[in-house]
């Protein structure tokens, strides 16, 4: 059997992901995060979870099936796994993150511009 497989204490389980997550909120920026993310996660862990979140990204932004599977190199079920996940909460959140920063980029570039005239 694997470790996966065997069934946590549920009080201990929830400390222990609580205490992942206070971790993860507790990096300063990016370069930790990085660094911890490539410290903690195989190489094939991380790109996949990386992957996972381009994928909705891309589906949001109305990609195609087709689109996704040939740049992000995945495969129609990782696509409709993701796709079944575009209405949780936790997913709409990451989402809105990106949109948000993807938006503030857009408009500093364009004040850049306004003030360089």
């Amino acid at each position: 059997m694997r470790t996966s497989e065997k069934k946590l204490n549920p009080s201990l389980k929830k400390q222990i992901i609580q205490t992942f997550n206070q971790v993860i909120t507790d990096l300063r920026d990016t370069n930790e995060t990085n660094k911890f993310l490539l410290d903690f996660f195989n190489e094939s862990e991380y790109e996949a979870f990386a992957k996972r979140l381009a994928i909705a990204y891309w589906l949001r932004k109305g990609r195609s099936y087709n689109n996704i599977k040939e740049n992000l190199k995945v495969s129609s079920a990782t696509i409709a796994t993701v796709q079944s996940m575009m209405d949780n909460p936790g997913l709409q959140l990451a989402l809105k993150k990106i949109e948000a920063e993807e938006w503030a980029n857009q408009w500093a570039e364009k004040i850049k511009k306004f003030v360089r005239k």
